[in-house]
């Protein structure tokens, strides 16, 4: 029987590999044959994928390269994959839902009430090709690449952190940067309000490592869900979005127990007590390089991976970036605050290219002239990271910039349409405020018809199938 959460689809997603077949199919996947170097061209090459809209890279023959020596090695067992939910038809395919319902299953997912727990199987392909002898683990052989000029070194940016409170028990996913430093060794930034700093910090009080496994080549239900707050394991959100429990396994070393089975890679490994090693600067959601910071260090004690393996990437401060840690888990969040502001809304969007800072509200605008500005403040209440927001009528396609921006530079009188709201806290990442978060946050009404002059009807030409009048 299917789960009510569960939209029928044509093709059952379970793994990485899955989805990449039901991409394939949707026209919303490349493959790249020729070789491409992990150091920079990687992610310069999906960093145009993701802002020219174009469809998710695999890149089938990889290697590291130094310009400056010549020296290369060939990843040749390997794939390497980005871009996974970098635009809206991508989340859409990941979610098994239409584009207009992204904002509606991700609501329904993030309900406490329509969790599904994961379910325990033994085996895993992951556990097929082990590492465990300490002498024999060298992440330096793992295609992690290097992906902005400025980053500080090679980053794992797409894996997935599984880890438990060691007193609760409570599972947790979650992204956390992870630079190379030595063959066996991360620096891993672990931000102060994660749950998992928590399950660090209650480990460390007691001077103990906390066990922990970096799932690597993911289902992308997966790779959604660690990018939620959740109070509890994140893998609930995950069964809720594919309508059934998602398959876990027991790591080998370490004692965790909800370790996705059907990763692509799996690192397993101990976050030392008391260690603190400089890793950064990596380039971050806000679209500046971060600063390095004293981050705990991540020691692995196995290495698994199933065969014919693919590494999966997340390119920093970019699209698929700004998806997975803002737009997913808050648009839920910024609907039922402005729908509390007025049931005439009808769509909202946080576009990825902006970083999160700005939002779009779509409002079936009646008679009130006021309720734009109701419908801004009510978004800024929402999170503190919104600190522009632009609210148009239905006529605008809140998920093309275009529209936007022409709804901005046509519906807004610039003295009149625009509010601020000054000394208001932000994020304290937002380049745009002081170091405190604190600045100034801009409502700007680009609806229609305010009253002042009769306008036209927009024009509007339906689309057409260019196909049939070029064949032939």
């Amino acid at each position: 029987m299917r789960h009510p959460l569960q939209w029928p689809t044509m093709h059952e997603i379970y793994d990485l590999r899955s989805y990449l077949d039901l991409l394939e199919r949707r026209g919303q996947l490349m493959r790249i044959t020729q070789p491409v170097n992990i150091i920079h061209e990687a992610a310069d090459i999906g960093a145009t994928c993701e802002r020219t809209g174009g469809p998710a890279p695999l890149f089938e023959r990889i290697y590291e390269g130094n310009p400056e020596s010549g020296e290369q090695q060939a990843f040749e067992r390997w794939r390497l994959f980005s871009s996974a939910v970098a635009n809206q038809e991508r989340v859409a395919l990941a979610l098994g839902c239409e584009k207009s319902q992204v904002t509606a299953t991700m609501a329904r997912v993030l309900e406490p009430a329509n969790a599904i727990p994961p379910v325990q199987v033994a085996d895993a392909q992951w556990k097929k090709n082990l590492i465990t002898d300490p002498d024999d683990i060298d992440v330096n052989r793992l295609p992690i690449p290097k992906h902005a000029v400025g980053d500080g070194g090679r980053f794992i940016t797409g894996g997935v952190v599984v880890s438990k409170h060691p007193e609760t028990g409570v599972g947790n996913l979650s992204y956390n940067r992870m630079q190379i430093l030595g063959p066996r060794t991360f620096g891993m930034n672990i931000n102060q309000w994660r749950d998992v700093q928590r399950a660090h910090a209650a480990a460390e009080a007691k001077g103990m490592p906390l066990g922990i496994a970096v799932a690597i080549g993911l289902d992308p239900a997966l790779m959604i869900a660690a990018g939620c707050k959740y109070e509890g394991d994140e893998n609930n959100i995950a069964g809720a979005i594919r309508g059934r429990p998602i398959e876990v396994t027991r790591g080998v070393t370490v004692d965790v127990d909800t370790i996705p089975a059907h990763a692509e890679l799996v690192l397993e490994g101990h976050v030392l007590p008391g260690a603190r090693r400089s890793e950064g600067p990596l380039a971050e959601f806000h679209g500046y390089y971060g600063e390095p910071w004293d981050s705990p260090v991540f020691e692995v004690t196995a290495i698994g991976w199933r065969d014919d393996p693919i590494f999966q990437t997340i390119v920093p401060g970019w699209n698929e970036h700004i998806y997975i840690g803002n737009v997913l888990p808050r648009e839920p969040l910024l609907m039922r605050f402005v729908r509390h502001a007025s049931k005439n809304v009808r769509a909202v969007h946080i576009p990825p290219y902006t970083n999160g800072f700005l939002v779009v509200v779509q409002l079936e605008k009646k008679t009130n002239m006021g309720e734009p500005r109701n419908v801004a403040l009510a978004a800024f209440a929402a999170h503190p990271n919104f600190r522009v927001c632009v609210v148009v009528e239905s006529d605008v396609n809140i998920y093309d910039p275009s529209d936007l921006l022409w709804a901005l530079t046509t519906r807004v009188d610039w003295g009149q349409d625009v509010f601020t709201v000054p000394r208001a806290q932000g994020h304290e990442m937002d380049p745009a405020n002081d170091a405190k978060g604190i600045g100034t946050k801009i409502g700007i009404d680009a609806t229609f018809d305010k009253g002042r002059r009769p306008y036209g009807r927009r024009v509007s030409y339906p689309m057409v199938e260019l196909a049939k009048y070029l064949a032939g």
